[in-house]
């Protein structure tokens, strides 16, 4: 496919399928690419998204309608086969006119293309590492992670420039309902936190084990940031977190010596926005929140373990901070060495430094996002 001259067919395309079933950050990280699908022309976009990814839908503008289904390349447990017929008739049934299938570069987008072939969409986008014959109608060799690597929010909109869809507003998508701001505030305030105060939001879970800095290290943060004197860095805390993660949350504020706010399981996704959008910074493990605050433009602390590079804050002030190791970009779940040296060797105190720069500089700092480069080019050590 010739990236400078894109087929009519795509320039034609009305009603595009947006394949992304990944995790919520996964679907913001994309919401830059569904803008310029959207952009220069009269386009419907439906995100077809899992469980965990489809709750941002509601609150993306650029995402028109949500499809979800039971995909068997998905860690959940497998469908029956007679699901997986039936969503191939449901896209059918929608008639789309194309599908541009999104991935991180680990994954394989031939189920997916599978799904689409058999649906009868008939213009078919994807990053492919082999030949995909009659799968794809077009597809970009894809060059990571051996020649190249580039932050997860440019690997997307590269695929669609493929394709001749652009957008000059790079940013990630979010938008909170004026509703979900009421309730968080009022929830705020039934914690002990005075909106009328800044405050730092505090995100200490994870969905994997590997990248969760420990609750110990959360605490001792917490106690470095609550000792601040200086009115720059004087905050209120507020620590935030699903239902299941209660005890994680109580266990720090159990070992914190300071005043810790919980809402843990309190919040809905638009209302974890609303307390993260006016926050004056988040620290947080690198996990959805993460995203959501690069998309609300709050500035972001990222205790980032080295799994993967791609995923740092995109276009918003920020820094990056782990303990570097040789087993750095290793792309697990589980720590493969059992010691998760690249958070638990991450001391506090930088952590609670690194917090009370950005309450002090604010958007003066902004960070550039990560370049696409060479491999060879990405070294160890905390960026910035």
């Amino acid at each position: 496919m010739d990236a400078l001259k894109p087929a009519p067919a795509w320039r034609a395309a009305r009603r595009i399928l947006a394949v992304r079933p990944d995790n919520l950050g996964d679907v913001l990280m994309t919401t830059p690419a569904l803008r310029a699908l959207r952009e220069g022309g009269d386009r419907h976009v439906t995100l077809l998204a899992s469980g965990s990814g489809a709750h941002a839908a509601p609150f993306v503008p650029e995402v028109d309608a949500l499809l979800t289904a039971p995909l068997p390349w998905l860690p959940a447990p497998a469908p029956d086969p007679a699901a997986l017929r039936d969503t191939v008739a449901v896209l059918r049934e929608a008639a789309f006119d194309a599908a541009v299938i999104f991935t991180v570069y680990s994954q394989s987008p031939l189920p997916a293309a599978m799904l689409c072939w058999q649906a009868g969409i008939p213009l078919r986008l994807a990053h492919c590492r082999e030949n995909p014959y009659h799968l794809l109608t077009d597809w970009i060799p894809d060059p990571e992670p051996h020649e190249l690597l580039r932050h997860e929010a440019r690997r997307q909109l590269d695929l669609v420039g493929a394709a001749g869809f652009s957008t000059a507003d790079e940013r990630l998508s979010f938008r909170i309902p004026p509703e979900a701001s009421l309730r968080a505030v009022a929830k705020l305030r039934a914690a002990g936190i005075d909106p009328e105060r800044r405050w730092v939001v505090i995100h200490p879970g994870a969905s994997a084990a590997s990248r969760r800095y420990p609750a110990e290290h959360f605490a001792a943060v917490a106690e470095y940031l609550a000792a601040a004197t200086d009115p720059g860095t004087r905050v209120q805390l507020v620590l935030t977190g699903e239902a299941h993660e209660r005890e994680l949350l109580e266990a720090i504020r159990g070992r914190a010596n300071a005043t810790l706010a919980s809402l843990a399981g309190e919040l809905d996704l638009g209302e974890l926005a609303a307390v993260i959008a006016p926050a004056a910074l988040l620290v947080s493990n690198n996990t959805g929140p993460v995203h959501l605050a690069a998309a609300l433009g709050t500035p972001v602390v990222d205790l980032y373990a080295l799994t993967n590079p791609q995923h740092a804050p995109w276009q918003v002030p920020h820094r990056v901070l782990f303990h570097d190791v040789p087993c750095r970009f290793c792309y697990r779940s589980v720590c493969p060495q059992g010691h998760h040296d690249c958070l638990r060797l991450l001391d506090p105190e930088r952590v609670a430094s690194a917090a009370r720069e950005l309450l002090q500089l604010g958007a003066e700092l902004a960070t550039p996002p990560l370049p696409a480069r060479p491999v060879a080019a990405i070294e160890g050590g905390p960026p910035g």
